[in-house]
């Protein structure tokens, strides 16, 4: 099954972009994700393609209007009626790691990119969109929010990565930053790669790893820090064991 990717924008230029190239790119070459564009103006009703209007009530800007973008999400759906809409915008909810696994689990996925001062809000009243954030930051428009939202999902569909269990300790997706790597050589600038990762034991690797995973997630995301505690206390008695801080 393709993953098909709809984006809608003013920008359809911008795509595939980055996408495609690198595992990306050869994974759209292969047939394993698709993407459509729609572009805004297409939808406008008046000789100039107007998507866009003063704030109501006043203030600096333009805003997408409601009609226009209800006309292209419609029709968006007319074509894939069971995939999410996500709209980028930094009003949404932050976007985590396991709503990316959940999107790229599925058969494809809408997404609004906007531009100006954003979205007229009757847009969401009247459409069931998912607002979707990628940081605490603003970006001249949605589309580079859309391209990573694209590549997290489209590295994590089947047969993308070189090995099936590539993303599986990779940072968040155990609630915890992933731990250091190292490769050859050995020494480098006077700095030694850890003798347990030289050991072969296994066990032993294994823990060095954990234990690098919440010392880095400690001190630079205590706010993942803080909920992957809260999950383990919740969690049975036995699992807390395991897991319980040195």
């Amino acid at each position: 099954m393709t993953f098909a990717a709809q984006i809608i924008t003013l920008y359809p230029d911008m795509f595939p972009g980055p996408l495609g190239a690198s595992l990306a790119g050869k994974a759209l070459k292969d047939g394993k994700w698709s993407y459509e564009t729609f572009q805004m103006r297409d939808f406008a009703t008046d000789k100039h393609r107007s998507v866009d209007d003063t704030p109501a009530g006043g203030g600096a800007g333009m805003v997408l209007r409601a009609d226009i973008l209800g006309a292209a999400v419609d029709a968006a759906i007319a074509k894939q009626p069971n995939a999410p809409i996500l709209a980028m915008t930094p009003r949404g909810k932050p976007l985590t790691q396991t709503k990316v696994r959940e999107i790229s689990g599925g058969e494809g996925v809408t997404i609004l990119c906007g531009r100006f001062e954003g979205f007229d809000e009757r847009i969401f009243e009247n459409r069931t969109i998912e607002q979707v954030s990628i940081g605490d930051y603003i970006l001249s428009g949605g589309e580079m929010a859309a391209l990573i939202l694209l590549d997290a999902c489209i590295r994590l569909l089947p047969d993308v990565m070189g090995h099936a269990s590539s993303g599986d300790e990779e940072s968040f997706e155990n609630g915890l930053l992933e731990y250091p790597h190292y490769t050859r050589p050995i020494e480098w600038e006077g700095r030694i790669i850890p003798e347990v990762l030289r050991s072969g034991d296994h066990a032993k690797i294994a823990a060095w790893r954990q234990g690098a995973s919440e010392a880095i997630t400690r001190s630079r995301r205590p706010d993942l820090w803080k909920r992957h505690r809260d999950v383990l206390d919740s969690s049975p008695s036995d699992v807390r064991q395991n897991n319980k801080e040195d």
